[in-house]
């Protein structure tokens, strides 16, 4: 019988702010002595189990903190960290290659609400349904240790770890396995812009905040300060923990425009260097997606051209011009996007604020992209996603205030735009649950400052701040769960109740879409130069064409009647069955569309 326990460096700790540092381990205290750059190690060699529990006594304080690089956290982030030995887990995705970003779908959910359970292993159950959809990466919010029972996740602490409410790393580990055992890559959500209010111990031990910056959130965190090149291998040392031990595909960036970063070299360039070194190791692709508000293609411009070699960048103005389109809302940051020209200009340059002025913001805004560079796929979007539907006042979904044909208009407009689309969970369905903003702060103070703050970030999109949920009341969480039973009837996991199902509707259109995209090359053309618009403002009729097929959108309630020159093309699509092509003319009902074109090849 060997001995499970052995002598290694799994206890040091950089913590240049410390005077002294104790381990503490199980039942012992184990006095830690300096080491170089502000590295501590135990003063004598640790005979340690495999997995124990453990946590560091600073500068004599009575209480243990955590490891900032703790793997496991099965009290919550405020109790002793747990070791855990990713490569312990049996993987069975040996032969999976990976997905490229080019042609590809995501499908963006929240593990805690995804389910009913809310766990990484009940997701696991619901995946055969993303593969009959036809999705191709599953995006997922935040799953690192926050303080509380359920969070959006963005509040997380201990970047390194699984909140253990999902089911800690293991289920973690089961999850991305069963995705790629599916054919589905995995896009994990990173927030490396700001730190949660409560349980973060990091400024103990070291200065990974800068205390005389901030952000919307809080602190900025020291990537360009002194000491700050620990912190970059701190955040960089995490990118490579995801896509590595744990079989990511791919890391959506949260914020970076909340990345203050002074240096020659941008934390991002250097990510996106390290990321293609361990992309040619692994042998697979390996995606770095940014958040930005910053309008700006030097994130996704190469390296080689000066840029930040960044795989692709999220467009709000995309989810802007399709949602002023279909909604006709034109209040706060939809102002500017209130006619038919800003839907073509995004379709046709990719931002819409591109040096124009955003009367939002008061000032220049963005700049353009080379189009004859750029592939289109670069840019990620969406008609909904976390923030734009948990952001607004009442957590309320597209399918709150649409009909089914308007729906079917933003789906139509997402699924055939040259970009890559994202949906959000329920998306496909016209889930009818919000999805709210939702916290479970144990701090009533923090709590309430949430609740306060929620209400004052809403005057100026002119949202009725009286009906603003509570964060911090349980039943703001339990209603963003999704109601599966909306699309899933009966015991045998049915899909609805046929063709009186709107949802069942909605679906198949969804399912359709995505299955145009794979079987019409136009669909997936990179190209922003075979893309072209015609429109016509009165009318609200949109036509938007990708090399030989043309998608025919009527966004107006009124009837609309084209002609059609020469040989008329076939009907790919149509969202409703009224919808009539002759040799002559194609008719459209109100909030209705088609797509015309050849044969698949």
């Amino acid at each position: 019988m060997t001995d499970d326990r052995f002598d290694d460096d799994r206890f040091d700790v950089w913590a240049p702010n410390a005077k002294t540092l104790s381990l503490v381990l199980d039942d012992a205290t184990v006095p830690m002595t300096p080491a170089a750059e502000g590295w501590w190690t135990p003063a004598d060699p640790v005979d340690a189990p495999a997995v124990a529990r453990y946590g560091y006594l600073i500068d004599g304080a009575e209480t243990p903190v955590p490891d900032p690089r703790s793997r496991r956290q099965p009290d919550g982030v405020h109790g002793l960290s747990q070791t855990f030995d990713p490569a312990t887990f049996a993987w069975t995705d040996s032969a999976w290659t990976g997905r490229q970003l080019a042609g590809g779908s995501i499908y963006e959910l929240h593990i805690g609400t995804f389910t009913p359970e809310g766990t990484l292993d009940s997701a696991i159950e619901r995946l055969d349904h993303l593969v009959e959809l036809g999705i191709d990466f599953v995006e997922i919010l935040p799953v690192n240790g926050f303080n509380g029972t359920h969070n959006w996740g963005y509040d997380g602490v201990l970047w390194y770890t699984v909140h253990e409410g999902y089911g800690g790393p293991e289920a973690y580990q089961r999850f991305v396995d069963a995705c790629h055992a599916r054919g589905l890559a995995v896009i994990q959500d990173v927030v490396y812009n700001h730190l949660g209010p409560s349980g973060n111990y990091l400024p103990m031990f070291g200065p990974y905040l800068h205390e005389a910056s901030s952000n919307t959130w809080g602190s900025s965190i020291n990537i360009d300060g002194d000491q700050s090149g620990h912190v970059r291998d701190y955040i960089l040392d995490n990118v490579l923990m995801w896509l590595g031990e744990y079989h990511v595909d791919a890391l959506r960036l949260d914020a970076v425009h909340a990345l203050e970063d002074s240096t020659a070299v941008h934390l991002l360039e250097e990510m996106a260097a390290e990321v293609d070194v361990l992309s040619a190791h692994v042998g697979r692709p390996l995606s770095l997606i940014a958040e930005a508000d910053m309008n700006d293609p030097t994130l996704i411009t190469s390296r080689e051209a000066n840029g930040y070699g960044l795989t692709g960048q999220w467009s709000d103005d995309f989810h802007h011009a399709v949602h002023v389109a279909v909604t006709g809302e034109t209040t706060g940051y939809y102002e500017d996007f209130d006619s038919l020209d800003a839907l073509a200009k995004v379709l046709t340059e990719g931002f819409f604020h591109n040096g124009t002025y955003s009367s939002f913001r008061g000032r220049v805004h963005g700049r353009p992209i080379d189009t004859a560079k750029t592939p289109t796929w670069r840019l990620v979007v969406c008609n909904q996603n976390h923030d734009q539907i948990g952001n607004r006042a009442i957590g309320d979904r597209l399918s709150a205030t649409l009909n089914e044909h308007q729906l079917a208009l933003a789906a139509v407009l997402t699924l055939t735009s040259p970009f890559t689309p994202m949906l959000f969970m329920g998306e496909e369905w016209g889930a009818t649950t919000p999805w709210q903003f939702f916290t479970s702060h144990p701090e009533p103070e923090l709590g309430e400052a949430t609740a306060k703050g929620r209400i004052a970030e809403f005057s100026r999109m002119g949202w009725d701040e009286s009906v603003v949920p509570n964060p911090q009341d349980l039943s703001t969480f339990t209603d963003s769960k999704l109601n599966w039973s909306e699309l899933y009837a009966g015991p045998d996991g049915a899909v609805g109740d046929g063709a009186s199902s709107q949802h069942a509707r909605l679906f198949a259109l969804y399912r359709d879409l995505l299955a145009l995209r794979r079987t019409h090359s136009a669909l997936t053309d990179p190209r922003f130069g075979e893309v072209s618009i015609e429109f016509d403002g009165e009318s609200r009729v949109f036509v938007l064409n990708r090399g030989d097929v043309s998608i025919l959108l009527n966004l107006g309630e009124q009837s609309a009647t084209l002609p059609v020159v020469g040989e008329p093309p076939l009907v790919l699509l149509k969202t409703q069955d009224a919808v009539s092509l002759t040799a002559d003319e194609l008719s459209l009902p109100g909030f209705s569309a088609a797509i015309l074109g050849p044969d698949a090849a």
